[in-house]
């Protein structure tokens, strides 16, 4: 019997990259050149520093919110490169602080990759009406990608409804007070190839638990042992323990801020050149709760590294190191709940294959199987996943993406056995979705790409980015998808 087509409904909206939308971030050049700027602003009169911050309040005091304050903080960092101490005024720092601030288009370029899951606040709505929160890749000057979100519904007849964004967008603050856990730091050393003679004297006096100020105290007592050259030699080794150090780390929104507010820049070394392809799903616990996480690529520019975060409610952000050896490549996708009592994660491991691996602790990965290898011509080049699986009465359900000639991108699906991931019952001889006409041109040509789809009314729901430059929604029945697999 002839399989029917599956029908894809492109429903839009259409969300295109905003460049209006600037996160207002330090400037800081090397200490020598900070003290020079500082200087010359220290030459201005009292006359001339009150004209010239009204100047810069009026041209910028809309675009950013409680910028007095930002001013301020910009002001504090550069503080130590000044050569007097004499005091000055709160209008002269606040000055000092706009010298040392810049805005940041985070979405000129682009605004891709989505990831949709269930907003935690349900409430108010009418019947058949689901809130959504979508996670998009933002990408700005120099390439550097960020985390932006948007908030949404999809109502009872599949309609799907994004709020509008506001004008503002801020960086959350950073929790200081992070505490590293002393068993899993140092595992991380080791599979770094870092444990030698220097970290372990820089990890023994350290407690179960400790800080980061803590961790670079001990740092320091260790080197004072050492001569000035000695010293030089072991910088690499403790730069490295500290970039590792501030790889895991905690952030805050104000609960004041909106959804569309809320922008998480690359902040630790590890993500220099960007934060890519959040894979968010709602996660449930052993004891019925629910933690979102979403596994990442940061890319410090020469490396990839998967990444894992942590929110309870999207305004109080964990970022996390993963370890082990099957931590490696891009496209790591954590099942929604565990299996057989272990954590499950489907992943990429060689650039081609897909694979399936299972950990009894969500930060270690070991021991990855082939599932799903390359098979037909639109994926020949490579597979990959395109979210987290979504368990369905039949299994669970992965969309992946395939390459193929002149580097298209395709979104694929296949469904795993519900108990048994490892065991494949079918998938999708066709692609499911592929750029159409409208879709061929963008910041990469030929490509359509998700990062996480949700189940509404027996549809699937499905956010993707249009040839890495925009996104839209495209929706489909379940059934046709299952009734298609082979």
């Amino acid at each position: 019997m002839a399989k029917k087509k599956i029908i894809v409904i492109r429903s839009g909206p259409l969300l295109d990259p905003d460049r209006t939308r600037v996160l207002i971030r330090p400037f800081i050049p090397i200490p020598e050149r900070c003290s020079r700027i500082i200087s010359r602003i220290m030459t201005l009169s009292e006359n001339q520093t009150s004209n010239l911050l009204n100047k810069v309040l009026n041209e910028f005091a809309d675009r950013h919110q409680k910028i007095d304050e930002i001013l301020m903080r910009h002001f504090n960092y550069v503080k130590d490169y000044m050569i007097t101490d004499t005091d000055i005024s709160r209008q002269k720092k606040l000055l000092i602080g706009a010298y040392f601030t810049q805005e940041y288009s985070l979405e000129s370029a682009a605004l891709f990759n989505p990831s949709i899951v269930p907003h935690p606040d349900q409430n108010g709505l009418p019947k058949g009406t689901v809130r959504f929160i979508l996670s998009l890749r933002a990408t700005g000057e120099g390439h550097i990608s960020s985390i932006t979100f948007r908030d949404g519904y999809i109502d009872a007849d599949n309609t799907i409804r994004i709020v509008e964004p506001t004008n503002y967008v801020t960086e959350p603050d950073t929790i200081p007070s992070s505490l590293y856990e002393k068993k899993l730091f140092s595992k991380k050393l080791d599979e770094l190839k870092l444990d030698n003679e220097i970290s372990r004297k820089v990890m023994t006096p350290l407690e179960k638990t400790f800080t980061l100020s803590e961790l670079e105290k001990s740092i320091d007592h260790v080197l004072r042992n050492y001569s000035n050259n000695k010293k030089s030699q072991m910088q690499s080794i403790t730069e490295d323990i500290i970039i590792l150090a501030k790889s895991n780390y905690e952030v805050t929104f104000h609960t004041n801020q909106r959804l569309s507010e809320r922008a998480i820049f690359p902040s630790a070394p590890s993500q220099r050149n960007g934060i890519e392809d959040a894979r968010f799903v709602y996660f449930k616990n052993d004891d019925d709760t629910y933690t979102y996480y979403s596994t990442y690529t940061a890319f410090d520019g020469k490396l990839i590294l998967p990444q894992l975060i942590e929110t309870p409610d999207f305004y109080h952000f964990k970022f996390i190191t993963l370890n082990g050896p099957a931590v490696q490549n891009k496209g790591m996708a954590l099942f929604p709940k565990k299996i057989n009592n272990y954590y499950a994660m489907i992943s990429r491991q060689d650039n081609e294959n897909i694979y399936l691996m299972y950990s009894d602790n969500i930060h270690f990965w070991y021991s990855p199987e082939i599932i799903i290898r390359p098979t037909y011509p639109w994926e020949f080049v490579q597979l990959g996943n395109c979210g987290s699986p979504i368990e369905i009465d039949e299994g669970w359900l992965v969309l992946s993406h395939g390459v193929g000639p002149m580097r298209k991108y395709c979104i694929g699906a296949f469904l795993l056995d519900k108990d048994d991931p490892s065991k494949v019952i079918g998938r999708l001889k066709e692609p499911l979705l592929q750029p159409n006409e409208n879709e061929r041109e963008g910041y990469v040509p030929n490509v359509v790409y998700t990062c996480g789809a949700m189940v509404h009314n027996k549809m699937l729901v499905l956010p993707y980015a249009i040839s890495d430059y925009a996104t839209s929604f495209a929706l489909v029945k379940l059934d046709e998808i299952i009734n298609n697999l082979v």
